[in-house]
């Protein structure tokens, strides 16, 4: 198991790094902590071990068994002991024992036990490359919630820019009031767009609550870890420029998509399951060999009697009708497995056009609200003029200050939407910047 570890490592897109032992996390440090301490990744890792014990009993099937047992009995009166294999003892009346070893090795199964052995390989493989696809969608889903914290975090400090520009307005305004160069109205008015502004920091700042909390389950960071109480996390929404062309793409999904080589080794599996179901039509034989010591012609422990035997045991099911039935089941399960096989295929093909057509489309938008952010900008900055120059009404100062704050909301998630576009289409030809080693796809021991 080790060996086929380390040679999967090597092609694996995911790595640990370094728990951190504060209570702030980047990126890296909650990728790297989701890796140690995720629970779909813990449990990916048991399922490996889970499979080594499936593999170990299978091939146990093919290897010398040895077996032990011991009789001893007193009774006043005759009684029959059956024998499971052998003649039926008639046991006299007093003191009896008996004590046999026999060792057993399969000689023919037609092919069964090898072919089963083979199979719980490669699903025991399967569970390897399961590991992965449960690594890579752990980190593609820490990335997602870590850029919405941002995103959050982000449109926290918007709103909160918004308020303070309204809150000038009503001061201004209520300036202008004191000294009667404006109503009241403007006064009112300039209250009511304060007002009207708090609702979306309230929610931009439950929604920051409630990112970090869906962060922190996926990392896996527990209620009880001292970083879960004070969880804070570092970091600006920025760009992160990607690009692959989408020909590109395709082919570094047909390779490294761990799905595929997962349902290759599966299918392979049920091809050897068709050879187990088929060895159902040939006889079964194993050579046996063991000793025997029992009792005597007296009560005496060393007159008892001593020998050694053995032999070949045959065993022929003429139950065809059955075997039969379990060849059709196991060929359809070959037969789906290769069709799951092509679906899936289809399947990422899509998925790699979907994520490549959407980060064209991030793109171009995130060039879009820029441009849309500092014509927002210039656009207040001249409103405020005019208003203070008296040839601009309070109104469209407040417009102009309502543009801004949706203009700054559509780049941040303009921004957002690319950098969680950019993961998705990493993840989607199964591509990271991180690595694993061959230590972090170890089972967890019992």
């Amino acid at each position: 198991m080790l060996g086929l570890v380390a040679v999967l490592a090597g092609i694996i897109p995911v790595s640990a790094a370094p728990a951190p032992r504060s209570e702030s996390f980047n990126l890296e440090d909650a990728l790297g902590y989701a890796l140690d301490h995720s629970f779909a990744i813990r449990q990916a890792r048991a399922r490996i071990r889970e499979q080594e014990g499936v593999t170990t009993t299978i091939a146990a099937a093919g290897l010398p068994s040895v077996s032990a047992s011991a009789t001893y009995q007193r009774s006043s009166v005759q009684t029959i002991a059956p024998q499971s294999l052998g003649p039926i003892f008639l046991l006299p009346s007093g003191k009896y024992w008996r004590m046999t070893v026999t060792a057993r090795q399969t000689l023919f199964a037609g092919g069964g036990i090898t072919a089963a052995t083979q199979a719980a390989r490669l699903m025991e493989q399967a569970s390897v490359l399961a590991l992965k696809e449960t690594v890579a969608q752990v980190v593609l889903d820490v990335r997602l919630r870590f850029y919405n914290v941002l995103l959050a975090k982000e449109q926290i400090a918007v709103e909160e820019r918004n308020i303070e520009v309204l809150e000038r307005q009503l001061a201004d305004a209520t300036n202008r009031f004191e000294v009667g160069s404006v109503s009241r109205f403007e006064q009112v008015r300039a209250e009511v767009a304060v007002a009207n502004a708090q609702p979306a920091l309230i929610t931009a700042r439950n929604n920051h609550r409630l990112a970090i909390e869906e962060l922190r389950q996926t990392m896996g960071l527990a209620s009880g870890d001292p970083a879960a109480n004070t969880f804070e996390v570092e970091g600006v929404l920025e760009v992160e420029p990607y690009s692959i062309d989408l020909a590109t793409a395709l082919a570094t999904a047909r390779k490294n998509r761990p799905e595929l080589e997962r349902l290759a080794k599966l299918q392979e599996a049920a091809e050897s399951n068709q050879v187990v179901a088929r060895s159902g039509y040939s006889p079964q034989l194993a050579a046996t060999a063991g000793g025997e010591l029992r009792k005597g012609p007296t009560n005496s422990f060393g007159d008892s009697r001593r020998g050694l035997r053995a032999g070949i045991e045959g065993q022929w099911s003429v139950a065809s009708r059955a075997t039969a039935g379990r060849v059709i089941q196991a060929e359809s399960l070959a037969a789906q497995s290769v069709l799951t096989l092509q679906e899936t295929g289809l399947v990422i093909d899509v998925e790699v056009r979907r994520a490549s057509a959407s980060l064209d489309e991030a793109t171009e938008l995130v060039a879009a609200t820029k441009k849309t952010g500092k014509q927002a900008e210039e656009a207040l900055r001249v409103a405020e003029v005019r208003h203070g120059a008296g040839s601009a009404t309070q109104l469209e100062v407040l417009q102009a200050q309502a543009a801004l704050t949706t203009a700054r909301t559509n780049q941040l998630r303009a921004v957002h939407g690319y950098n969680a576009t950019a993961a998705q289409l990493r993840r989607a030809i199964g591509v990271s910047e991180i690595t694993v080693s061959a230590n972090d796809l170890q089972p967890a021991g019992p």
